[in-house]
């Protein structure tokens, strides 16, 4: 829940206060740069944004359900926390795409911030709002003599705290947990029953008896 909170808080303080691709220079290498999108995390775009919506809605469920089956096994707590951040990130962004196009004025550039303007009223209708991305760190610009990326900028992605959730939880999943995605879990639990078994059977027989 605080993710969600955090992450439409700051989208509707930037949609607010600043016109579109206006930029904020914080440092050199981070920038808060207003920009929307109808596609995927970090501006990435393949189809159409009420289909996107549908999708992002039924993996949400999908997560949900997997979080009370982790939750419900006992599966370990950071486990846990890592698929929350999934979800909470992919509920901020179906938040935008959902209910933004009914209720705020079209973002527009030359100091013409967006509004409030009533449910109901906004730029577009239901699951066809833009997401809003703000945070840019161009690190470096590759040289010009390098092939396929020269004059392009290192991480030239603009995206939001939603997608900063998703991505950190979906890393942390496949850096610390990722036995439980292969199943190699079942596995050492299963050695680790069978174990006792295996060393009783071993034992040698007592020629005394």
């Amino acid at each position: 829940m605080a993710v969600i909170i955090i992450d439409q808080i700051i989208k509707i303080v930037v949609k607010t206060n600043m016109s579109l691709h206006e930029q904020i220079d914080v440092t050199s290498w981070c920038k808060i740069l207003f920009v929307e999108n109808r596609g995927m995390a970090f501006g990435m775009s393949f189809i159409g944004t009420s289909i996107l919506s549908a999708f992002r809605i039924v993996a949400v469920v999908a997560f949900v359900y997997l979080l009370a089956v982790l939750c419900r096994r006992k599966y370990p707590i950071g486990l846990v926390a890592c698929v929350s951040l999934v979800v909470a990130g992919a509920l901020g962004n179906i938040i935008d795409n959902c209910f933004y196009g009914l209720c705020f004025s079209e973002s527009l550039p030359y100091n013409l911030p967006a509004e409030f303007v009533g449910w109901g009223n906004g730029y577009s209708s239901f699951m066809s709002g833009k997401v809003v991305d703000m945070f840019y760190f161009p690190f470096f610009t590759w040289p010009d003599w390098m092939p396929l990326v020269g004059g392009d900028v290192f991480f030239g992605a603009v995206f939001n705290f939603a997608d900063a959730a998703i991505s950190c939880g979906a890393v942390a999943i496949l850096l610390f947990y990722n036995k439980y995605l292969t199943g190699k879990d079942k596995k050492a639990s299963t050695d680790e029953a069978t174990a006792p078994t295996n060393a009783k059977a071993n034992i040698p027989a007592d020629d005394n008896k």
